[in-house]
């Protein structure tokens, strides 16, 4: 029945020539015909029982149910071979079955047996159909989609807050939090509690109150934290509690501070040994705010047994120096000076040899990274050791001296032993600061016969304390020795420079403040002095360059804006250089001599109203600069207020008792306001000071010849001789 069906569909080819090169292109194994599989009882056989769905034993050949002879495009039962006389697959070859293969050759298909053109590429079936979209309607995509967009915001968020928009930061850290709660409530109708992600929950929630705290909003951010810590399903809620109590520490609530910081203490393992060490720094500071010193020694003493840091061996020291134990003072000194740095403190990488690529490897590795943490960790012990001497040295011994000097001897028996020099440098300061200039003096000359570096810093010190003592010599002597000492000490060049300065050699001491630049571009004094000796030098434009660096370096400079306007003043351009003051009367506003200037300035363009001003100001910070209460005293005459231009020419007679220019002032301003009886009153007592005073004589003979007195006879013969001891007076000169 099946081969007879199958023979139906088999269309005999024509006959052809055999050479035809295509012969054989439409021939075809009925095997793979499927159109007639359902009548075919061997295969419905084999889809009913386990037997078709046994996977195939590579060991041996399987035979099918009931064998079945291959029919061909001839209706011959032969093994049909290909062109190369290699048998075809599903063939029987020697009486053994072989399996066929899934593969079907191209362009082998029964529609080309009916006719069709050849398409072994299947081109004429046109584009695939386009891959199915995803849906993304399901609540599981919408939820993945939602928690993908919370971690996105948190993200945001946190780079927000690094480049320093807190707002935006506090905004986005918001928006993270409805959209989690958003979340939570559609996982809770789907799925059970448990599969609720704490991770993203806790984050959301640690980043809301992060962002609380960097907008200084308090109160909100405790309460956020609160919500953390007293949730049980955040194991690691309980550390947060540190965060709390840095809050509380900001808001000087020490007591809760303190408290909290214990509880997260409780709840931090042994293991974590360095975050320990840092609360109990923080509750040590807390009890310092309040008062409590003995519980902050026993929280720093324990840190110093434990694990010991210069800031906790600092904070112990000021603890001891609170309460005034002076043998405490000590021990926590020698132990502040033993904390290890864990820093070489010996120059390993020393070149050898002049070798220019072995030098400039070891310059590298000198300035790499590492070096640099170095550094810096011995400039910060070095700063806690000296700041440390300077406030124990008074209260440890009998004297400063005393004091400093047991000090000093600790420093030497440790690893910073170039420390002490600078320590007896300190005294010596320390010496200035109270006035005691001949201690002061002794204790640097001890450096003399040091290293030079330390030779060249006392040296410098003596020379600064004999330039201001107005003795140059010594100062020019001790100058040339730290230049000696140290060529590249910018302080040594800037003093050298100054008693020459002093001595009036201005262009040598331009070259020494520029030497001094090239060694240390920061050295404002250099740069400064510079400038003045540019000014001096009346090269204005090079001065005026100085002066303009120096206030990049130090904007609020008041020196440096008064010498800016000085330099604008000479180039005679006063808008500049009244710009330049109003910046100086920002920084220093009762200065009276920069407002007396910029009166003056007002009053040079012009401007009465602002020259006014600004004289005023300053005659009521300094009632007694005599040029700005005579201008005071002249704009009141000048605006028909003399009653009260008497007010600042009779403090001028004050400050002046010996001139009687302001005297003369005063009568004068009774004069003009009509009052002359008290004119006459005044001018009366201005003669018998001055009685040989032609002006007051010639106003005394005009009043009283106006009010018809007596006494004008008298005054006329006066007149008449004091005109001529004047007139003998002029001849004999």
């Amino acid at each position: 029945m099946f081969h007879r069906k199958m023979m139906q569909n088999v269309h005999p080819a024509p006959e052809t020539n055999e050479d035809d090169l295509y012969s054989g292109y439409n021939d075809y194994n009925p095997m793979f015909d499927t159109e007639d599989l359902e009548n075919d009882v061997a295969f419905q056989q084999a889809a009913k029982t386990s037997h078709g769905r046994r996977p195939p034993v590579t060991a041996k050949i399987p035979a099918t149910s009931s064998p079945r002879p291959l029919a061909t495009g001839f209706g011959s039962k032969a093994t049909l071979t290909s062109s190369m006389g290699r048998p075809m697959t599903g063939t029987i070859q020697d009486g053994i079955s072989r399996p066929m293969t899934a593969v079907q050759a191209a362009g082998y298909t029964k529609a080309a047996a009916r006719g069709s053109s050849f398409d072994p590429l299947g081109q004429a079936r046109g584009p695939a159909s386009p891959l199915e979209k995803k849906t993304s309607d399901s609540l599981e995509e919408k939820m993945r989609q939602l928690e993908k967009k919370v971690n996105e915001l948190v993200e945001e968020s946190c780079v927000a807050n690094s480049c320093g928009d807190l707002k935006l930061a506090l905004e986005k850290a918001k928006e993270a939090g409805r959209q989690e709660r958003e979340l939570l409530r559609q996982r809770e109708q789907i799925a059970p509690p448990e599969s609720i992600n704490l991770d993203l929950t806790y984050t959301v929630l640690l980043n809301l109150a992060s962002q609380y705290v960097a907008n200084e909003m308090y109160a909100e951010a405790l309460t956020t934290y609160q919500v953390i810590v007293k949730n049980k399903m955040f194991s690691n809620g309980g550390i947060l509690k540190v965060n709390m109590g840095n809050i509380y520490l900001k808001q000087r609530n020490y007591s809760k501070a303190i408290k909290f910081y214990r509880m997260a203490l409780d709840q931090i393992t042994s293991s974590h040994k360095q975050m320990r060490i840092k609360i109990m720094e923080n509750i040590g500071v807390a009890f310092i705010k309040t008062g409590q010193y003995v519980d902050a020694i026993s929280s720093f003493e324990e840190i110093m047994n434990i694990s010991p840091n210069l800031k906790a061996g600092f904070n112990l020291i000021l603890c001891y120096f609170a309460i005034g134990n002076g043998e405490q003072m000590k021990k926590a000194f020698k132990n502040l000076i033993e904390v290890p740095l864990e820093v070489d403190y010996e120059d390993k990488y020393i070149s050898l040899n002049d070798d220019l690529h072995t030098n400039l490897l070891i310059e590298a590795i000198k300035n790499d990274s590492l070096s640099q943490i170095e550094r810096e960790r011995k400039s910060l012990a070095e700063e806690y050791i000296m700041t440390a001497a300077k406030l124990i040295a008074p209260a440890i011994e009998t004297s400063f001296a005393v004091g400093y000097d047991w000090c000093v001897d600790a420093v030497k028996d440790s690893h910073y032993v170039e420390l002490a020099n600078d320590l007896e440098i300190n005294k010596a300061t320390t010496y200035l600061r109270q006035q005691n200039f001949n201690q002061a003096l002794e204790t640097l000359k001890m450096f003399e016969k040091k290293d030079s570096r330390v030779k060249s810093a006392a040296a410098t010190n003596l020379s600064f304390l004999y330039y201001l003592g107005n003795e140059l010599e010594q100062a020019t002597n001790y100058a040339d020795l730290a230049v000696n000492s140290d060529r590249y000490n910018p302080a040594a060049l800037t003093n050298k420079g100054n008693t020459v300065f002093a001595n009036g050699d201005c262009e040598k001491a331009a070259e020494f403040y520029k030497e001094a630049l090239r060694n240390d571009s920061l050295c404002t004094e250099a740069l400064y002095n510079l400038g003045l000796a540019y000014k001096k030098l009346n090269r204005i434009d090079e001065a005026l360059d100085c002066f303009l660096k120096l206030h990049a370096i130090l904007p609020n400079n008041a020196q440096v804006l008064y010498q800016l306007a000085s330099i604008y003043q000479i180039m005679e351009d006063p808008n500049q250089a009244i710009e330049w003051l109003l910046q100086l009367i920002s920084v220093v506003p009762t200065d009276p001599h920069v407002l007396s200037k910029l009166g003056n300035l007002y009053d040079t363009e012009g401007d009465k109203s602002q020259a006014f001003h600004y004289y005023c100001e300053s005659y009521r910070y300094f009632p007694s600069n005599i040029e700005v209460i005579e201008w005071l005293g002249a704009y009141y005459i000048d605006t028909q207020f003399c009653e009260k231009a008497i007010e600042y020419f009779e403090r001028a007679a004050l400050i002046l008792p010996t001139q009687v220019k302001w005297q003369l002032m005063v009568a004068s301003c009774y004069r003009r306001s009509g009052n002359y009886q008290k004119a006459l009153e005044k001018y009366k007592v201005i003669h018998r000071k001055f009685p040989e005073n032609v002006e007051c004589l010639r106003f005394l003979v005009r009043l009283c010849t106006d009010m018809g007195l007596k006494e004008v006879q008298e005054y006329i013969t006066k007149l008449k001789k004091a005109e001529k001891i004047k007139r003998n007076q002029r001849a004999a000169h």
